[in-house]
């Protein structure tokens, strides 16, 4: 298991899977050479998608009903695909992401990390699921026997698969490359040309204000999760989102680019190491502004002295979602002081 899923899946009590019989459809699918292209066909015939580890998938129809990981869930909505369940790794409800997208309609059927309401998902009858997969390697090598990002294991992934066909995102390398990804899934599920086009174009605006603003106040962004074994900072490189705007101009904590992958992680004796970012955007899923200032190896660090913290959850990799951020981001550049 790579770092990045050991600690997205940490202190997180997986239910047991609910026995589900077996669902028949129309679906139809297979594997295909990696990169073999995708894309569906009209609503009324035959849709073909192949997804980036490979797998395709056939349906008689093009998908009507989706099911979504929250992450890629948003993508959809944002150019007006609505999902008819989500599942996520915190309560669907109350995340703020979705704050602008009406799910009364949508079941919400996981609010944790690998918890599915298996039953209720398939008393929505999708007739696809989305989810993810992360690389275990900065290489992009994807590990095609474990589970799929935010499903528990394998097993679990057996009883999705006999509800719907499931097709994952890949969430590595360059995060413009994941944005296109959702770009063609949701083009190939019927989102407009108009629709991404005009999306791309709100994105756009908001990425060249946020190279605008790195360039006027040139700070540096420790983006980290922390818990009560320490510290674990973003590898700049490795998550896409970071990537993303560190190739638009922002500057964020990278001291071991080439060690470990995805996070380069302090214990909290060694806290110290890492207290030179003159701003910190926390996870919202780890310790917070007062328990960090009750570690006392990391009280003293100078951002959280000043105030200089925000809680941060990562946007979904889509245009709209990214457009948002970037903006929520260059405002918190320009309003810190360089210490």
């Amino acid at each position: 298991m790579n770092l990045s899923r050991a600690l997205r899946r940490s202190a997180l009590i997986l239910a047991p899977v609910i026995a589900l019989a077996a669902l028949s459809g129309c679906a139809s699918a297979q594997t295909a050479d990696a990169g073999s292209g995708s894309s569906g066909a009209a609503a009324s015939g035959e849709w073909t998608y192949t997804d980036e580890t490979g797998k395709t998938v056939t349906l008689d129809h093009q998908p009507q009903n989706v099911a979504s990981y929250a992450d890629y869930a948003l993508g959809l909505m944002s150019y007006g695909i609505d999902p008819v369940a989500i599942f996520g790794r915190v309560d669907v409800a109350s995340d703020e992401r979705f704050a602008d997208y009406d799910l009364s309609k949508t079941a919400i059927v996981g609010n944790s990390y690998g918890e599915i309401d298996l039953e209720k998902l398939a008393e929505t009858a999708p007739d696809l699921i989305v989810t993810g997969i992360y690389p275990t390697d900065r290489e992009g090598t994807l590990d095609l026997t474990g589970p799929l990002y935010g499903l528990a294991d394998t097993e679990q992934q057996t009883q999705l698969e006999k509800i719907a066909p499931v097709v994952a995102i890949t969430v590595g390398g360059k995060g413009i490359d994941v944005i296109n990804s959702i770009n063609r899934l949701s083009e190939s599920l019927g989102a407009s040309a108009d629709t991404v086009a005009a999306a791309k174009t709100k994105y756009d605006a908001a990425a060249a204000d946020l190279t605008a603003a790195a360039a006027e106040n040139p700070i540096e962004i420790t983006q980290m999760y922390a818990d009560a074994d320490g510290i674990y900072v973003t590898k700049t490189a490795d998550e896409p989102e970071t990537e993303l705007y560190a190739s638009l101009g922002v500057t964020f904590t990278n001291k071991n680019p080439d060690g470990y992958y995805y996070w380069d992680i302090y214990s909290w004796e060694n806290a110290g190491q890492v207290m030179n970012g003159d701003v910190l955007l926390v996870n919202v899923e780890g310790f917070q502004k007062d328990d960090l200032l009750a570690q006392a190896t990391f009280a003293s660090d100078p951002a959280l002295v000043a105030g200089q913290i925000h809680p941060w959850n990562q946007a979904a990799l889509d245009y709209a979602s990214q457009a948002k951020h970037m903006t929520e981001l260059a405002t918190i550049i320009r309003d810190t002081k360089k210490l």
